[in-house]
């Protein structure tokens, strides 16, 4: 009996693990008979689990949705994984989705066992308010794209660019990415032939989803979607500027911002950044925290911001030294700053 318990709840997760199987690879995974495998398909029907199957010696199984949830089974890692998500999902950019994270966190640390209550409890995550860079994605649509991309289902959608522009886009969903509080879909565009990200408060998705698609391509940045994001978004800001950075790429490359540049070494004394923004004073910011000589190459009108910032900071040095000397004049203490 607890063997054939176990051989359920193995197959219960591989089930789980993808979108269908076929019969002859479960029951080899099992190493168990198909006419076996019929009878624990069945068992798994009889607990309420919907467990949907072709007809034929090519029959596939798939577990398909039912009335109700039913359990599901996680391993000690995938417990843990779903509680540390669910304790910093509030702050993903998902409208209403705070307070049910909330509630199902409270659910399943109820059933954990002791040890890995333990361990999740050990993992206590503050999460500190920001205010939102971009808007909130809807459940429903975040959902709906996911799953296309999990089962390879081509996705049509309006779409609306940087520049306002609307257009019907046709595409191979690959891989979502979430960056801050922004969701992009990664995917390959039929009509344009190449990879594209889509930003999700953008699109306009046409239901139900299309055809299935091989999947065969190759993946963009093999296989890194957030760095065919950060690559392909920074080429889109309408203020764009080639640097010149007085350093070896290596002592940079952890300071820029895949969101905002692009470096490319150039020798051993320095290298290159592609810097995007939505306006000139943002990029004299970003370069301003880099902490690190630089010159501008394009655009020629960068030169005549960088002197304005330059003497707004030269006017802000005068006067705080003047208002330091005669703080000093009026007799008042001088204290050490407080270095923490």
């Amino acid at each position: 009996m607890l063997a054939n318990a176990s051989r359920l709840l193995r197959l219960l997760t591989l089930l789980q693990s993808r979108r269908d199987w076929s019969g002859a690879e479960l029951a080899d995974r099992l190493g168990i008979s198909a006419r076996t495998l019929r009878r624990d398909v069945d068992k798994l029907r009889e607990l309420d689990y919907p467990v949907w199957a072709g007809i034929g010696p090519g029959a596939r199984y798939r577990l398909g949705s039912g009335a109700a949830l039913p359990p599901l089974v996680l391993d000690d890692d995938e417990a843990i994984a779903v509680a540390v998500a669910l304790r910093t999902v509030a702050g993903g950019g998902v409208t209403d989705i705070g307070e049910t994270a909330l509630r199902a966190l409270m659910k399943l640390e109820q059933v954990l066992p002791s040890r890995l209550r333990h361990r999740v409890g050990a993992m206590q995550i503050d999460t500190v308010p920001v205010a939102a860079d971009g808007p909130a994605v809807d459940t429903d649509l975040l959902t709906l794209v996911a799953t296309a991309c999990r089962d390879r289902q081509l996705l049509r959608f309006d779409y609306r660019s940087y520049d306002d522009t609307e257009s019907v886009r046709r595409t191979e969903p690959y891989r979502l990415v979430s960056w801050g509080r922004r969701w992009y879909l990664v995917a390959w565009d039929l009509d344009r032939e190449g990879w594209r990200s889509f930003r999700l408060d953008r699109l306009r998705p046409y239901t139900p989803v299309g055809p299935r698609f091989a999947g065969t391509r190759q993946p963009p940045d093999n296989g890194d979607a957030a760095a065919f994001l950060s690559r392909s978004v920074a080429e889109v800001w309408p203020i764009q500027a080639s640097v010149l950075l007085h350093a070896p790429a290596e002592t940079i490359r952890d300071r820029i911002w895949p969101l905002h540049g692009r470096l490319e070494a150039v020798d051993g004394h320095t290298c290159r950044l592609h810097l995007g923004a939505d306006t000139p004073r943002m990029l004299a910011y970003l370069l301003s925290v880099l902490d690190v000589d630089f010159t501008v190459e394009s655009p020629p009108e960068m030169v005549a911001h960088l002197h304005a910032v330059s003497a707004r900071f030269d006017r802000a040095a005068i006067s705080s030294s003047a208002y330091s000397d005669l703080s000093f004049d009026s007799g008042h203490r001088q204290t050490q700053p407080i270095i923490h």
